[in-house]
Formats: structure tokens, C-alpha cells, sequence
């Protein structure tokens, strides 16, 4: 863990001298230039008084890189295709846990010519257009605005069944790191 270097960042960020957060901790500048520096390991109580110094989170402190905020900007979103019909997927953003995107469906596509199944738990939210969703024995029409989710392992199938194309943002939650998935 790397908790001085977060220590300095955020003290840098926030242009706050060594000095000040010494002055407010009750902290000697030696001790605190050797927590930031990860010379030495400081107590829960010690990172506390940091934290409010610094007027963050405890937790924030204890943050590893990759689970801080991710940031995807429109212009880098990785974007790939799905299914025979080489839907246009653009990757939005992921955590350990979770992913979305949004899936461009031109009119009369789907997701494939038979319902399919796989691990997690999705969440749709119709953007643009007209879709068709079934999951087992259950099924319904969807327009701009709507939503549905469901547990991706029973089989299932989306479909425009509009006269334009369907724009649907997907959340996709599952028990597995999905950072490396695409």
C-alpha cells in the first residue's frame, strides 16, 4: 500500500505545506516526510489526524491506484463489436465488479438468433429507440426512457424492433474482476 505518496498527492494537490499539516497533527515534519516517503507505517489514529488535516476521508488515504476514480473520456472509449451482428459497443467505464457501456442497435438487429446466458446481473436503460427484450418466459417492449434488468445466466435476447436505430446504456455487475474483460 502506498499511503505516503497518496498523503503528499493530495497534500500537493491542495497546496499544503509539510509545515501546516504538522502544525494541525501535532505531528514532527521528520516523522511526517517518513510516512510520506513510506519510510514508515503510521498508526489508524496518526492517519486520521492526516486525513482531517487534509479534510478527506480516512478511507481515501487507504485508496489503492486502481480503485480510485476511473476516468474515460468520450474521445478514448474503447469501442468493439458483439454478436453476429456486430453491434457497436462502446465501453464506458468499469470497476472490479462492474461495467457499462452502450450498445448501438441499427433497426432489426439483436443480440443473436437464439437467447443466451452468462454470469452477473445487467441493468438496460432504453436511450434512443424501440427494443424488444426477452428472458426466458418473460418479455416486453421498450422505448426512450425505459429500463429493465435481470440475471444474466437464465438465457436471454434484446432486439430493435423500431424503424431507427436503438441506443441502450448496460450496466453488467458480476462476482469476477472485470477490468481486463472487454
Amino acid at each position: 500500500m502506498d499511503i505516503g505518496s497518496n498523503i503528499r498527492a493530495i497534500r500537493k494537490r491542495k497546496s499544503i505545506t509539510i509545515a501546516q499539516i504538522c502544525e494541525e497533527t501535532g505531528l514532527s515534519q521528520g516523522f511526517l516526510s517518513q510516512v510520506e516517503t513510506n519510510k514508515t507505517s503510521p498508526s489508524i489514529a496518526t492517519l486520521e489526524s492526516i486525513a482531517q488535516a487534509l479534510k478527506v476521508p480516512l478511507a481515501y488515504l487507504l485508496l489503492k491506484k486502481e480503485e480510485r476514480m476511473g476516468i474515460v473520456r468520450k474521445e478514448e472509449r474503447k469501442i468493439t463489436t458483439s454478436g453476429v451482428e456486430n453491434l457497436k459497443v462502446e465501453h464506458l467505464s468499469s470497476t472490479r465488479n462492474v461495467r457499462m457501456m452502450i450498445v448501438e442497435m441499427p433497426p432489426g438487429s439483436s443480440t443473436g438468433e437464439v437467447p443466451h446466458a452468462h454470469e452477473g446481473q445487467e441493468v438496460h436503460v432504453v436511450i434512443k429507440g424501440k427494443i424488444y427484450a426477452e428472458q426466458g418466459e418473460d418479455s416486453a417492449v421498450f422505448v426512450e426512457g425505459d429500463s429493465f434488468s435481470w440475471n444474466a445466466c437464465t438465457p436471454h435476447l434484446v432486439k430493435n424492433i423500431g424503424d431507427e436505430l436503438a441506443i441502450v446504456l448496460i450496466s453488467v455487475y458480476t462476482e469476477t474482476d472485470n477490468r481486463n474483460r472487454s
